[in-house]
């Protein structure tokens, strides 16, 4: 059935005549408005509850794999109303007002590049509030996500829409309207031009070629479903420099016209065109308007808002050498196959019920085309692309649509892909990146050759794709051309990891054994392994600790402690690596994930099996009477004590620790979140992680610390992030064996060039990945992933960050 005349009037012209304004109501405005009631009295507006998300404690530590991300990717994009549930290992916060999802790919990086160019990595360690263990998966991660099924449910809207979209006829399915915008009716934010399609179509865009002397509008970045649309129309003549502006009009969204100016060409003119333009050499004679005054005038009428309509309107931006951002072309609107496009007559006579560019008119009017255009575009917004199509199928496409007679029982099963669902909802999606074999159709991909490109593109759209996947490769392209360097990188790496670890203690008095250094150095932390190291002279050892808190309270606790008369020194390994340590475990110490975190250690010294804290043994007085391993350094004295003159031995034990005596002990120094226990079958929790409330108790705790000592315990500020169970458990990379030079003995790692090249080549990937999270539209979920990877020792983990990017202020 064919719409009335008087409806299309209705829809696409208001006769309101009150022309709008020419910009929104501005923030100032927009809280003036809030704080002010009704009556005139003050109302508190609560903050907006924006979409973010939380890792349980117990399942922080347990790697994700690729099925389990792409759980919390369906919940986003789909939720509730979708029939999905919530993902099994993480919670999304008021996920309707997630507006998009983008994931960016990283090859060939793991976990363990991350934390051994920490400081390089400025944006990913501040921005991004949860991170996890990847397990590497074998498949094509980007095509893993496109592909991945949605899990079906009956009862939800999804399905219910599904159902929908198989019951439209084939003829509709493969219409190129359908094809490029879907069946549903949506905002005219939709139909907006990328910047790569007005690249293709040879419109003006900022940057290109060919088009420096073009002046640009003043408009915002983004516009939305509410921005005005005005219609723009030019005529042109022929100049010895080729066509040159003479007319140009424009038409605001309620069908005034706003401006219609006369135009002298700068060149000398050598045909007016009048049969297409109207123009006669009479009309433009008095004429001193210039091509510079129009351009001012437009700037001056067009709001920072405005989406310019028109009918092939690059040609009309060429002629104002004008570039403006948002722009709907009617010709692209109403498409037809292989690229063919239909004239503004047609579509005005068709769809409008009128008639423009007659005959007896002496050329074209640019008012009543303008105006022509303007009113197509409302009425496709308005109808939506399926209606429009089936409104117009015969008279515009020249076909109509056949009755299908179908069996239910053979109907095809609609798709559950994750990216058909999205587009038959009507949500874009694409792919930017390397040539690759990914399961999406290829209108949907975006092949380039670096990461550079890549961003660029990314960077060009003038509306975000409601779900993009990004692969970087270059940096893992330039990996893998220095085959010969790679397993070197690695060891370095490994090294690197585990010597944030490792202490060097002694002399030791002679007999000292491996047992005793354990007993010594395991009431820091757990250890993970300890190394004698003979001298011909004196006694000294190797401590490994698992976690980076256990060396650190080592060096502040155990450097100068007295053994048999004999001072012991604690010190870090002499490797021109750690020349940046101290630099790289502040950054680790005030990371996002640790700023209310404290790490604790239990310690209980016994003798014999005993320690009173009167300062005797078994009734014997001791000298110098020290409860806790803490107070060893401020004592000054000798260690063990005697008893009646003779030296005891030294059993040093570490006290089980539960969540109730924690809470109850560093409960007074604020309100503590929670309490994380390392999950050690078989063995008694030796120390554990505090989580406050707020960083404040954190602070108060480690102002108390001596305090602490006496009551036995030893604290430290977070340093190993909260996702790992270890840190050497991340150095290990699937193998427990320590690095080791060709002559089997542990190796010193010396700065290198390939070192220098790998952090500057880092620093410029967190660059990019940062550039890609700033031009993402507010409330959309991010997501980076490195991907990991293989050496000669093993796989790698790769390592996941999530972000929900929220509102410039009120970021969480």
């Amino acid at each position: 059935m064919e719409p009335s005349s008087s409806s299309l009037s209705s829809v696409a012209v208001k006769n309101s005549g009150k022309k709008r304004k020419s910009s929104a109501l501005t923030a100032q405005d927009e809280a003036k408005r809030l704080k002010t009631g009704q009556e005139g009295e003050e109302v508190v507006e609560c903050p907006p509850r924006l979409p973010r998300i939380s890792v349980p404690p117990e399942r922080l530590q347990q790697p994700i794999t690729l099925n389990e991300l792409t759980e919390l990717l369906h919940y986003a994009a789909l939720g509730k109303a979708g029939g999905i549930k919530q993902p099994s290992w993480c919670h999304l916060h008021h996920q309707r007002k997630v507006t998009g999802v983008n994931v960016v790919i990283v090859d060939g990086l793991a976990q363990s590049h991350f934390y051994k160019h920490y400081l390089s990595l400025q944006h990913l360690r501040a921005r991004y509030s949860s991170r996890v263990t990847f397990t590497p998966s074998p498949n094509n991660v980007a095509s893993e996500i496109f592909s991945n099924e949605v899990p079906k449910s009956e009862d939800s809207s999804l399905s219910h829409t599904l159902k929908e979209n198989n019951d439209i006829p084939k003829a509709l399915k493969n219409h190129p309207v359908i094809t490029k915008f879907g069946t549903k009716r949506k905002g005219l934010t939709a139909y907006l031009l990328t910047q790569e399609e007005m690249i293709k179509k040879t419109y003006p865009v900022k940057g290109m070629p060919g088009f420096e002397e073009f002046v640009c509008t003043d408009s915002v970045d983004c516009v939305t479903d509410r921005s005005p649309l005005y219609g723009l129309d030019c005529e042109m003549c022929l100049t010895e420099k080729g066509n040159e502006l003479t007319r140009v009009s424009l038409v605001d969204s309620d069908g005034n016209c706003v401006m219609d100016e006369l135009v002298k060409p700068q060149n000398r003119i050598l045909s007016y065109l009048t049969k297409f333009s109207g123009i006669t050499a009479a009309m433009l004679r008095p004429i001193t308007t210039t091509l510079r005054d129009v351009q001012a005038k437009l700037r001056a009428v067009l709001p920072w808002d405005a989406v310019l309509v028109g009918h092939s309107v690059n040609n009309d931006l060429i002629a104002l050498k004008l570039i403006h951002p948002h722009v709907i072309d009617t010709s692209l609107l109403y498409r037809k196959e292989f690229g063919q496009r239909f004239k503004l007559k047609i579509l005005a006579e068709k769809v409008l019920k009128r008639q423009i560019q007659t005959e007896e008119k002496n050329g074209h009017n640019p008012i009543e085309d303008a105006l022509a255009a303007l009113e197509l575009a409302q009425y496709f917004i308005q109808t939506g692309p399926r209606q429009v199509v089936e409104h117009h199928l015969e008279d515009l496409w020249g076909y109509t649509i056949e009755e299908e007679v179908t069996d239910c029982a053979s109907a095809p099963t609609p798709s559950l892909r994750f990216a058909d669902i999205l587009q038959t909802l009507g949500q874009s999606v694409a792919f930017f990146g390397k040539r690759s074999d990914v399961s999406l159709d290829l209108s949907n991909q975006r092949w380039h050759s670096s990461d550079k490109e890549v961003l660029a593109a990314f960077r060009r759209q003038t509306k975000s794709p409601f779900l993009s996947v990004l692969q970087f490769s270059s940096l893992a392209d330039q990996l893998k051309g220095c085959v010969a360097h790679q397993e070197q990188q690695h060891q370095r790496l490994r090294a690197y990891l585990q010597n944030m670890c490792v202490v060097f203690a002694g002399p030791f008095p002679a007999g000292f054994s491996e047992r005793e250094v354990k007993r010594l150095f395991c009431c820091c932390g757990p250890v993970w392994k300890i190394k004698m190291l003979p001298t011909p002279v004196r006694v000294h050892a190797m401590v490994e600790f698992e976690l980076l808190e256990g060396a650190v309270v080592a060096l502040k606790t155990l450097n100068g402690l007295n053994l048999h008369g004999q001072s012991i020194k604690v010190q870090r390994p002499v490797d021109e690596s750690l020349l940046d340590l101290d630099l790289t475990l502040n950054a680790l110490m005030d990371d996002a994930l640790n700023t209310t975190n404290l790490y604790t250690v239990k310690l209980k010294p016994t003798l014999a099996g005993c320690i009173k804290h009167s300062g005797k043994v078994n009734g014997h007085t001791l000298d110098p009477p020290c409860p806790v391993v803490a107070s060893f350094k401020a004592t000054k004295g000798l260690w063990p004590p005697k008893v009646n003159g003779k030296q005891l031995k030294l059993t040093t034990t570490k006290c089980a620790l539960s969540e109730e005596t924690v809470r109850e002990t560093f409960g007074r120094f604020g309100t503590v979140d929670t309490i994380v226990l390392p999950a050690e079958s078989g063995r008694r929790a030796s120390h554990a992680c505090i989580k406050f409330k707020n960083s404040e108790g954190k602070h108060s705790a480690l102002r108390s610390s001596e305090d602490l000592w006496k009551e036995e315990y030893a604290i430290c500020p977070s340093l190993t992030p909260p996702h790992l169970r270890s840190w050497v458990s991340m150095s290990a990379m699937g193998s427990s064996a320590d690095v080791k030079g060709d002559d089997g003995e542990r190796t010193h790692m010396h700065t290198s060039s390939q070192d220098q090249k790998m952090a500057l080549m880092m620093g410029k990937l967190d660059r990019r990945l940062g550039k890609v999270f700033r031009s993402l539209p507010d409330c959309t979920l991010s997501v980076v992933l490195l991907l990991g990877c293989t050496s000669a020792h093993g796989h790698l983990p790769g390592l996941c960050f999530i972000e929900v990017k929220c509102r410039s202020g009120a970021e969480q």
